[in-house]
């Protein structure tokens, strides 16, 4: 669900961007079948078990909440987050779990190091902005680049899974202040 919420919107920024060549990376439990149906006769590249080749490569990706936002910091890829779901799953999640940020990158860090763009924000025009920010502002670029270099010193040496549940597990247990307001 959370794909066919998202791809049609990613999908629009590639004709906004025609200067970039835009790659998706596939989920490995979907078939391609799946993904044309969002791509209509756009010429972007599908690919499976590409994933870390494609980010080694990439100047800038948009990324879904989960695991791959952290992936994708730590091989130092700039990023803007995206999340849609079902309005009633959000607002029950939300009313469950008390957390200032949806990325592991955020979690771990406990501050703003990517853009969450979330529901109605997880729209082409609000991601184009940030991808335009990724893309072409260096200052921007390099600081979320110096905030990855301090999640790397965070993270520490091998062994990521435990220690992310740790960082988990504190914020937690810590309670949550309130989110800034943008």
């Amino acid at each position: 669900m959370e794909i066919s919420k998202l791809l049609p919107e990613m999908v629009k920024l590639a004709k906004l961007f025609p200067g970039h060549q835009f790659v998706i990376a596939g989920a490995p439990n979907l078939n391609t079948h799946f993904y044309r149906q969002f791509l209509d006769n756009d010429n972007i590249p599908l690919v499976f078990g590409q994933t870390y080749d494609l980010l080694q490569h990439a100047e800038a990706a948009v990324v879904a909440s989960g695991t791959a936002t952290l992936e994708t910091a730590l091989l130092n890829v700039p990023q803007v987050v995206v999340y849609k779901a079902n309005a009633l799953s959000i607002a029950i999640g939300r009313m469950v779990i008390k957390v200032d940020y949806i990325s592991l990158v955020n979690l771990i860090m406990n501050k703003e190091i990517v853009k969450e763009l979330i529901q109605k924000e997880a729209n082409h025009h609000t991601i184009a902005e940030e991808l335009d920010q990724l893309l072409n502002n260096k200052a921007y670029r390099e600081e979320m680049l110096a905030q990855y270099k301090s999640l790397h010193e965070r993270m520490g040496l091998p062994g990521a899974s435990p220690k992310v549940a740790q960082h988990i597990l504190r914020y937690l247990q810590q309670g949550t202040p309130k989110r800034d307001s943008h």
